[in-house]
C-alpha cells in the first residue's frame, strides 16, 4: 500500500466526514472528502444491498485515485414491508430525493398496521478500500419503531418517524450529540475501530 497517510471519505457532507475524523486522525491520517475532488463523478449505486453499494463506491474511487477510501451506504428497513424502503430509502417516493414525500409514502404503507407491528431498524454498511488490499466491510444498526405521526425538529430523512424505545423519543427529538452516540453509523464506526489496526497493519 501507499505511504501516503490520507483517507478520502466518499461524501460531500462535511458533517458525515467529521464523524470519522477523530478515529482516523488518531491513526495519523489526514481526512479528505469528495469536495476536495470535484472531478470525481458520482458512482451509481446499482447494488441490491447496502454492502454492495458501499463497496462499489469505495472500490471505484480507490482505484481511480489510487488511495484509501471509506464509503458508506445506509437506509431504513421495515420488517412488515419485507425490508423496504431498504437500498431505495432516499428515493422511496420517486427518483428525486424528497424527505417529506418519502415519509408520507411510508405512513401510507403502514396505515393498516398496529403499533406493535411497526418494528424497523436503520442499517449502515461501511466499506474501506485500497487498490492493493481486500476491502473491509462493517455493518451497524439501530433498532426502533415507526410512529404514526412525525415528531421532532432535528435530523433529516426518516428521523421524525423513527422512535427509539430506550430513548423514549424519535431520532428527530434527539440532539445531534445523542443521535451520534446511538446511530447506526455510530454503531458501525465503533465496530470499525476494532478491526482497523489489523486491516491497516501493512500500511
Amino acid at each position: 500500500m501507499t505511504e501516503n497517510k490520507t483517507i478520502l471519505i466518499a461524501t460531500r457532507n462535511k458533517g458525515k466526514a467529521k464523524e470519522f475524523e477523530a478515529l482516523f486522525n488518531s491513526k495519523g491520517y489526514t481526512i479528505t472528502t469528495l469536495l476536495d475532488h470535484p472531478d470525481i463523478e458520482d458512482v451509481e449505486e446499482i447494488g441490491r444491498t447496502f454492502q454492495a453499494n458501499a463497496l462499489l463506491k469505495a472500490e471505484t474511487i480507490a482505484k481511480e485515485l489510487n488511495m484509501l477510501v471509506l464509503a458508506d451506504d445506509s437506509g431504513l428497513i421495515v420488517d412488515v414491508l419485507h425490508g423496504q424502503p431498504g437500498v431505495y430509502s432516499a428515493r422511496y417516493a420517486g427518483e428525486e430525493k424528497n424527505d417529506a414525500k418519502n415519509n408520507a409514502k411510508l405512513l401510507v404503507e403502514l396505515a393498516d398496521y398496529n403499533d406493535n407491528e411497526r418494528q424497523a431498524h436503520f442499517h449502515c454498511s461501511l466499506a474501506l478500500a485500497h487498490p492493493d488490499k481486500e476491502s473491509l466491510v462493517i455493518d451497524g444498526r439501530l433498532d426502533g419503531e415507526i410512529t404514526g405521526v412525525p415528531r421532532g425538529e432535528y435530523g433529516f430523512g426518516y428521523d421524525p418517524l423513527f422512535y427509539v424505545p430506550n430513548k423514549g423519543k424519535t431520532l428527530a427529538e434527539c440532539s445531534q450529540i445523542e443521535k451520534n452516540e446511538i446511530s447506526h453509523r455510530a454503531d458501525a464506526l465503533k465496530k470499525l475501530q476494532h478491526h482497523l489496526d489489523e486491516w491497516l497493519i501493512d500500511q
